[in-house]
């Protein structure tokens, strides 16, 4: 699996973006929001039951991350006709501000490790990619339980301040460098 300090993938894929008629996909690449830090997180499947939490939280959170210059990316091995259903069905995902990237023939995925041994589709794995295209945190969780979005926006402030943040550290707390300075 890719980890901190590698280079995330080049890819171009289809993304479902809108349910504008017209106006539904697009294609999006690793040089969409240069100089942005970028969250991309994958689901292993659309119309399942912990994806849409997830996929519906990020949602939510999207204005906070935002704020912090951060792109978010969400993707699956679905395709991006799949996407759009799924988003015309479910109610949370209808008004996603966010591309949902369909990695259909497993390319990205494949590249970054995160394919499920016997499954098959994308563990629940979360990358965020600093401005420069470098993995600068790598989360994976098992197809069982969902992620927590919180911490991915405390982890994204942390590397924000290219500081020392201590254990449960959160934004606008003293950082270790910081309170190091103060007493030395």
């Amino acid at each position: 699996m890719l980890t901190v300090g590698d280079k995330f993938p080049a890819f171009k894929l289809k993304a479902a973006v809108s349910l504008e008629k017209g106006k539904e996909f697009k294609d999006i690449t690793d040089e969409d929001y240069a100089g942005k830090w970028k969250v991309v997180f994958f689901w292993p499947m659309d119309f399942t039951f912990i994806c849409p939490t997830e996929v519906a939280e990020f949602g939510k959170q999207n204005g906070q991350l935002l704020e912090r210059d951060a792109q978010v990316l969400g993707a699956s091995t679905d395709t991006h006709f799949v996407h759009l259903a799924w988003r015309k069905e479910h109610p949370d995902l209808r008004n996603l501000p966010f591309p949902m990237l369909a990695d259909t023939k497993r390319e990205l995925s494949t590249q970054l490790g995160i394919l499920h041994k016997t499954d098959g589709v994308p563990l629940r794995a979360t990358f965020i990619v600093d401005p420069e295209g470098i993995i600068r945190w790598a989360s994976v969780n098992d197809l069982s339980v969902g992620r927590n979005v919180a911490e991915v926006i405390r982890v994204l402030d942390g590397l924000q301040t290219d500081e020392l943040c201590p254990c449960n550290w959160k934004q606008g707390e003293e950082t270790l460098t910081e309170k190091f300075k103060k007493a030395g």
